[in-house]
C-alpha cells in the first residue's frame, strides 16, 4: 500500500471558508446548496459553474484550508514516468493528475481537486504500488479534466475508424436501399469531435474533393490537415453530422445552419454547424464553442506592460465609447470578455448584444439579436437604454444607425464596447465617419480605439536561440546582441514549434489634442503624428516588441502583418520624435 500524506482536516466546510473570506456571499452560499441537495454534486464545482467563484479563488481557498501547495496545471510540464505510475482510468475516477515521480525516493507528486476527501486518499493508497510516497497538490477539477484529455491522449484510433468506415461504404447495397449512417461514421464522428475539443481547436473542416475528404482543424489560427478518407465515405459522415446538428439530411443544394451538443471530457461542448453546396458535395464547417472555457485575464494576453497600462486607463473612463477593431478570428471577442469580466458585475448593470451570444458569463444581461424577433443591433441598443445599464456591449457596429445608437449611449453617461471593422485604429474614426457620425459628436466621446491581431507563441520548451541577420537586426532597429528563437517542434507543442497564441494591439487613446483635431476634420497624417507623439504604438512595433521578447518569431509576424510598411513607417517616426 502507498502512503498518502493527507492534509490535517480542515476546521470548516469550504463553503463557509469563502463566506468568510468574502469570495462569496451567504446568499449564494445558500442558493448553491439548494442545487448541491437537486443535484448531488460536489459544492466546489458547483460555486464555480453558477460563477459565484473562480476556479483559481476556488483553488487557492482549498489549498489554504487544507495546508497544501496549489498546483498549476496550465503552466505545468507533464511527467510521462509519473503518467505511467497513475493508469488514465484511475486518474479520471478519482480526479487526480501525476505532476513527478522520483524513482529514487519512490516518490509520486499528484495534482487533487479534493484533498479532503477520505474516500479518495484511501482509495489512492491502496490502488498504487506498495512503498510510494504520495505528496497532494490543489489543482481545480475541470483544471485536473483538461489536463488528463490534454496529456493522457485518446484511446480511440482514429485510422482504424476511417478503415472501418471505408471498407463499409464500398460494401454493395441491396436493390432499392439507401445506406443510413453506419456505426463506424457515427464512433469517427464522435472520435473526430472529441479529438479537436482535445487538441484545443477553434474550427473542424470537413471538405470533399474529388476523391477524397479532407478534415482539418484550425488550431492557434492555421488550418491543419487531420485525416484523409476515400470520397464515398462522405455522405454517410455528411448524413451523422446532419442528424446531429437537427438540419434536413435530404437538402443537399442550399446552406443549411445547426447546432450540435455535446459532454466531452466532462464538460459541456457547443458546436456551430455550417454547410455549403460545392462542386463535389457538401462542405461542412463546425465551430466549436466552449461554454466552460476559461476566461483569459487581461495580464494573460501578452501585452507590455505599457500596453495594458494604456488599456486600463481606457476602460477606468466610465462613460465613453471604446471600439475594437480586427478581421474575423483576431480574438477581439476574447479581449471584450477579459475587460467584462474584470468589470464588477456585482455593483455594474452589464449588459451585451451579441450575434450569437457565445460564451455565457455570469451576472451580466447578455442578448441575441434574432431575425425572428426584429431585433437587430440598432433595436437591441435602444431597449438596453431602458434597462438601467452602465456598461453596454454592441457585437458589431455594423451600419449608420447602430453607430448612432452606439454614440448616444456613449453620450449619455454609458460605458460603450463594440467591435468595427477596419485596418487599423486609426482607421476606426474615419470608418465612424463613413457612417454618418459628425466629427464634433465623436470628438470627446470617443475613449478610444484597439486595432487587434493574433500571433502563436513559441513553445517555450524547444525554442532555438541564434543571433539575427544584418537585415533582420535592421529591421528590428537593433545594435546591441538581441538574441532571437526559431520554431522547432516537440511532442508539447505537437511538433508544431508554437502552442498558444499571444495578442498585438495598437491602442490609440483619445485625448484633447486628438479630439480637436478630430473636430477641426484634420488629416489622417496630422492625427497618426498626434496619434504617436501620445503614446500609440502601431502593430508592426508591438510585434517586434514581442520578436525581441522571444514571444515570437519574425516569419510568424510576417503572416499576420505587413513589415515592409516598417521601412516606411521608420522616417515617420524619426520626425516624431
Amino acid at each position: 500500500m502507498a502512503v498518502v500524506q493527507t492534509p490535517p482536516l480542515q476546521h470548516a466546510p469550504i463553503g463557509r471558508l469563502l463566506v468568510e473570506q468574502r469570495l462569496i456571499s451567504a446568499d449564494q452560499l445558500r442558493i448553491t446548496q439548494h442545487e448541491q441537495a437537486r443535484t448531488g454534486q460536489a459544492i466546489g464545482p458547483l460555486l464555480v459553474s453558477l460563477g459565484f467563484v473562480t476556479e483559481h479563488a476556488l483553488r487557492a481557498a482549498h489549498a489554504q484550508a487544507c495546508g497544501l501547495a496549489e498546483a498549476d496545471l496550465a503552466r505545468s510540464t507533464p511527467d510521462k514516468q509519473a503518467q505511467g505510475c497513475v493508469p488514465e482510468p484511475l486518474a479520471r475516477r478519482l480526479g487526480v493528475f501525476p505532476l513527478s515521480w522520483d524513482a529514487t525516493r519512490r516518490h509520486l507528486e499528484l495534482a487533487i481537486a479534493r484533498p479532503d476527501d477520505l474516500v479518495i486518499t484511501d482509495q489512492l493508497a491502496a490502488q498504487l504500488p506498495q512503498g510510494v510516497l504520495v505528496t497532494l497538490r490543489v489543482a481545480g477539477e475541470d483544471e485536473i479534466r483538461q489536463a488528463i484529455e490534454r496529456h493522457y491522449g485518446h484511446k480511440e484510433d482514429l485510422g482504424a475508424l476511417v478503415a472501418h468506415l471505408e471498407r463499409a461504404a464500398t460494401e454493395p447495397l441491396a436493390p432499392g436501399r439507401e445506406a443510413p449512417p453506419s456505426q463506424a461514421a457515427v464512433h469517427l464522428v464522435d472520435a473526430v469531435l472529441q479529438d479537436a475539443v482535445r487538441r484545443e481547436a477553434s474550427d473542424i473542416h470537413f471538405e470533399p474533393e474529388r476523391h477524397l475528404l479532407r478534415i482539418r482543424y484550425r488550431i492557434d489560427g492555421l488550418l491543419r490537415e487531420i485525416l484523409s478518407l476515400h470520397a464515398p465515405a462522405w455522405p454517410a459522415l455528411a448524413v451523422r453530422l446532419k442528424v446531429m446538428a437537427d438540419i434536413d439530411i435530404a437538402e443537399n443544394r442550399s446552406p443549411q445552419d445547426g447546432r450540435i451538443s455535446q459532454v466531452i471530457g466532462g464538460r459541456p461542448i457547443d458546436f456551430r454547424v455550417s454547410t455549403l453546396p460545392t462542386l463535389h458535395g457538401e462542405n461542412i464547417v463546425l465551430r466549436i464553442l466552449d461554454r466552460q472555457r476559461r476566461l483569459m485575464p487581461l495580464a494573460g494576453l501578452g501585452l507590455a506592460p505599457t500596453q495594458l497600462a494604456r488599456l486600463r486607463i481606457m476602460i477606468a473612463r466610465p462613460e465613453g465609447l471604446l471600439v475594437f477593431t480586427g478581421p474575423t478570428g483576431s480574438g477581439k471577442t476574447t479581449t471584450l470578455y477579459s475587460i467584462l469580466h474584470q468589470l464588477d458585475a456585482a455593483r455594474l448593470n452589464i449588459m451585451t448584444l451579441e450575434d450569437p451570444v457565445e460564451y455565457p458569463l455570469p451576472g451580466i444581461r447578455q442578448s441575441t439579436i434574432s431575425e425572428e424577433s426584429r431585433l437587430g443591433f440598432a433595436e437591441g441598443v435602444r431597449a438596453m437604454m431602458r434597462q438601467d445599464p452602465d456598461v453596454i456591449l454592441i457585437g458589431e457596429i455594423r451600419d449608420a444607425e447602430t453607430a448612432s445608437m452606439a454614440l448616444r449611449a456613449a453620450m449619455t453617461g454609458h460605458q460603450v464596447h463594440a467591435t468595427l471593422h477596419s485596418g487599423s485604429a486609426l482607421g476606426t474614426l474615419v470608418r465612424l465617419q463613413e457612417l454618418g457620425v459628425r466629427p464634433d459628436i465623436l470628438a470627446g466621446n470617443l475613449i478610444g480605439a484597439v486595432a487587434q491581431r493574433l500571433v502563436r507563441r513559441l513553445c517555450p520548451h524547444c525554442r532555438e536561440p541564434r543571433m539575427p541577420t544584418a537585415t533582420e537586426r535592421e529591421l528590428l532597429d537593433e545594435t546591441g546582441t538581441t538574441t532571437l528563437f526559431d520554431a522547432t517542434g516537440c511532442p508539447l507543442c505537437d511538433g508544431q514549434g508554437y502552442r498558444g497564441r499571444l495578442a498585438l494591439m495598437e491602442i490609440l487613446r483619445m485625448n484633447a489634442e486628438l479630439d480637436e483635431l478630430v473636430a477641426a476634420g484634420a488629416s489622417r497624417h496630422a492625427l497618426k503624428r498626434a496619434a504617436r507623439a501620445g503614446g500609440c504604438v502601431s502593430l508592426v512595433e508591438d510585434g517586434l516588441r514581442a520578436v525581441r521578447a522571444g514571444l515570437t518569431t519574425l516569419e510568424e509576424l510576417g503572416r499576420v502583418v505587413d513589415l515592409t510598411e516598417r521601412q516606411h513607417a521608420m522616417p515617420d517616426m524619426a520626425a516624431v520624435e
